[in-house]
């Protein structure tokens, strides 16, 4: 499955969502990350990530499609890490 993960979290939480999302997805921007996933490891992402959050502040939204190839992709200005640079 191909995800795209946003996240709007308190600033004294921030890093460790941080470093948790660059373990399963690629940083595109600020607090965004996208990529192939499993159901399994998105289901563990969700609870490390909910072990991060405040239920009160933070929000997570995750989209979702089974393939990359059903999304339009358009990038205006610059794009913080573009991933065309894997081999």
């Amino acid at each position: 499955m191909y995800v795209i993960l946003v996240y709007d979290i308190g600033e004294q939480r921030v890093g460790r969502m941080l470093k948790l999302c660059r373990r399963y997805l690629n940083w595109i921007q600020n607090s965004v990350f996208e990529g192939e996933i499993t159901e399994v490891k998105l289901k563990e992402l969700k609870l490390r990530a909910t072990q991060i959050m405040n239920d009160e502040e933070d929000s997570l939204i995750i989209f979702s499609t089974r393939d990359e190839k059903w999304l339009d992709k358009q990038v205006l200005g610059k794009e913080l890490n573009s991933l065309d640079n894997f081999i």
